[in-house]
């Protein structure tokens, strides 16, 4: 049964759920930029992928437990770190979510002042957690009496795919998954990321759909795309600092001979499904 925390109640939950290398980091950022607007400091909270474990990268909880250990290992006084550093102490609230459900809700209750009005959770592989998933997300945040909001970002299939290789290779070098691209287009973990069509549907067939704000990555960091994230959770206009991508340069590797047309060909149902979904609204310079 989960606890009730009377500073939530509601108010908006926007949850991301993805997609991976597709500028959450600095959607992370721009929004805890805005008035009235928390998130939480360790930005990939993985709650609900750690429930829902089917196609994962690694397991949640575990490294939510080396999260814990690194910040308790710094430098300096522990108590004194704990007291002054956010990340520190929402590494605390998430290893009590291994046990403790009401620590999610917990974390977010923490983190809420006088002018909040919204919170969020940011975590990419929320995207394939499947609809039992969502269901349990939703039902979970509604027993609160939050409002919860959903926020699915979409890029170039090939460009996001590429860049999620380039960005697991770059955290893992000894795997070289860029390297070995051929197995990669083969896992069944990898390509979940790129299944936009499988996401979409599950998130539609959970939620309302005034509830669920699709943008592409290519028109994110526009007025009209900002402001339009804005008004999905109730807040304020405010442009941002567009100038600064997070992580924008993994992608400097161009594609190795014979990627490209592997992964359109393997990509191709997810082109061909966005475009008939999003009728007219897909990025002209989508790859195919």
């Amino acid at each position: 049964m989960v606890g009730s925390f009377y500073e939530l109640e509601g108010k908006t939950f926007l949850i991301c759920v993805g997609a991976m290398r597709c500028a959450t980091s600095w959607i992370h950022r721009y929004l805890a930029s805005l008035p009235g607007v928390a998130v939480s400091p360790i930005k990939e909270v993985h709650y609900f992928n750690a429930k829902f474990p089917t196609n994962a990268l690694s397991d949640a909880d575990v490294l939510a437990l080396k999260r814990l250990g690194l910040q308790a290992g710094r430098t300096g006084n522990p108590v004194d770190n704990l007291l002054l550093e956010p990340v520190f102490q929402a590494s605390i609230d998430r290893a009590q979510m291994i046990y403790d459900d009401e620590a999610y809700f917990g974390h977010f209750a923490r983190l809420c002042a006088p002018e909040t009005f919204a919170l969020c959770d940011i975590t990419p592989a929320y995207a394939v957690i499947g609809r039992p998933g969502f269901q349990y997300m939703k039902n979970f945040v509604a027993a609160q009496g939050l409002r919860v909001k959903i926020l699915f970002l979409m890029r170039d299939p090939l460009d996001r795919l590429w860049s999620q290789l380039r960005h697991m290779q770059h955290l893992n070098p000894a795997a070289a998954v860029a390297t070995r691209w051929p197995e990669a287009i083969r896992s069944a973990p990898i390509m979940a990321r790129a299944d936009y069509r499988a996401t979409i549907e599950d998130l539609d067939a959970t939620f309302f759909a005034r509830d669920i704000l699709y943008l592409f990555y290519e028109d994110l960091f526009t007025e009209a795309s900002l402001r339009r994230l804005s008004h999905f959770i109730g807040a304020d206009h405010w442009p941002g600092n567009t100038d600064e991508r997070a992580n924008a340069s993994m992608l400097e590797q161009g594609l190795p001979e014979g990627a490209r047309e592997a992964f359109l060909d393997a990509l191709a149902p997810q082109y061909a499904f966005c475009r008939d979904r999003f009728d007219g609204q897909v990025p002209a310079c989508w790859a195919a």
